[in-house]
């Protein structure tokens, strides 16, 4: 799937990429979103490591609270959106000090 972010998009992506560290992420991320949403995005997070250590929907619906219709997009784009799950998958795998979810 073509996605065409707008410049405004482009923007907040380029910053994202200037982020040093880990607290810095959490302090902008804190500052740019809701606690609910940074909550989401870590749910969303944790289904594709569960999705990608071969965990069964019910047990990621009930550990999580995600909808199995999130599961599924979730998986879809795992599968077949681009690439960004599994770049930071393989990346994760390759760097010791990030915490890995364990199902």
């Amino acid at each position: 799937m073509k996605y065409s972010p707008s410049l405004i998009e482009k923007d907040l992506f380029k910053v994202i990429t200037l982020l040093e560290d880990e607290k810095e992420a959490m302090n902008f991320l804190r500052d740019l979103l809701t606690e609910p949403e940074i909550k989401e995005f870590a749910n969303r997070w944790r289904v594709v490591q569960m999705l990608h250590n071969k965990t069964a929907y019910k047990t990621i619906e009930k550990e999580t609270g995600m909808s199995s219709t999130t599961i599924a997009r979730v998986q879809k784009w795992l599968t077949n959106g681009m690439s960004g799950y599994t770049t930071m998958l393989k990346r994760i795998n390759n760097t010791p000090s990030i915490h890995h979810s364990s199902t």
